[in-house]
C-alpha cells in the first residue's frame, strides 16, 4: 500500500489532486437543491455533501462552495429562506450532472437540462417533479467557514414527499427501491445494494438482522 504525504499531494496536477481528495470521503448522497429568487427565476444545483444533523428537530445541512464560484443557491436561500432537496433516481443521472454547468444569470437549470419545476403550497421553492423522494427546507443558519470561504447551510425539514411503497413499518425509507443513486468524487455515480439492517446496538446484546 502506498503512502502519499500532504506535501506530495499538493504538488500533483490540479484535477488529479481534486479527483483524489474528493474521493477520500467515500460514497455520498447526491441530491438536487432547488431554489427560486425574488424575481421568480428558479435554480437547480447538484450537491453531494448533504449531511444529517439531527432528527428532533429534523435538521439537515450542506456545504456551499465560495460565493464567487457558486452564488445562486446560497443567494436565493438568503433571499427567500426556503429551498428543496430532491433525491436522484438512476434515470436522472445525466440531467442531474448537467446542472453543475455554469449557466448564465437568469437561465433556469430546470429548463436547460429538461427537468420539471413543481411548485406546491408546501414550499416557496420548487421541487423536482421527477424525483421520487424530496423534501422542503426552511433556512435556520448559515455558518461561514473562514478557512476556505465556504458556507455551512443548516435548515429544518418542513415536509416530505415520498412514495409510500418505500416506507417500512418502522419508518425506514428503503431508497434502493426507488433506484436512488449515490456518488463518489465529483463525477462518479453508483447504484446501491442493501447488504443488511441491524437492530439497535447495546453492550452484551446480540445483534439481529432486520429484513
Amino acid at each position: 500500500m502506498a503512502f502519499f504525504s500532504s506535501t506530495e499531494i499538493q504538488q500533483w496536477e490540479r484535477f488529479y489532486r481534486g479527483n483524489f481528495i474528493n474521493s477520500l470521503s467515500g460514497f455520498k448522497s447526491a441530491s438536487l437543491i432547488a431554489t427560486v429568487n425574488n424575481d421568480g427565476i428558479s435554480n437547480l444545483a447538484l450537491f453531494s455533501n448533504i449531511v444529517h444533523i439531527g432528527a428532533d428537530p429534523a435538521l439537515i445541512g450542506f456545504v456551499n462552495r465560495p460565493r464567487e464560484a457558486a452564488p445562486h443557491t446560497l443567494g436565493n436561500i438568503e433571499a427567500t429562506g426556503h429551498y428543496t432537496i430532491n433525491l436522484i433516481p438512476a434515470n436522472l443521472i445525466e440531467q442531474a450532472h448537467q446542472t453543475s454547468a455554469k449557466y448564465a444569470d437568469g437561465e433556469s437549470e430546470f429548463s436547460a437540462v429538461g427537468l420539471t419545476e413543481e411548485f406546491t403550497v408546501h414550499s416557496k421553492a420548487p421541487f423536482v417533479f421527477e424525483s421520487p423522494v424530496k423534501y422542503a427546507m426552511e433556512l435556520k443558519e448559515i455558518i461561514p467557514i473562514k478557512f476556505n470561504n465556504t458556507f455551512f447551510v443548516i435548515g429544518s425539514v418542513t415536509g416530505v414527499f415520498a412514495d409510500e411503497q418505500i416506507l417500512a413499518p418502522d419508518g425506514f425509507l428503503d431508497l434502493e427501491k426507488a433506484n436512488i443513486i449515490t456518488s463518489l468524487g465529483i463525477d462518479g455515480y453508483y447504484a446501491t445494494d442493501k447488504l443488511a439492517r441491524y437492530s439497535y446496538a447495546k453492550p452484551g446484546k446480540d445483534l439481529t438482522r432486520i429484513d
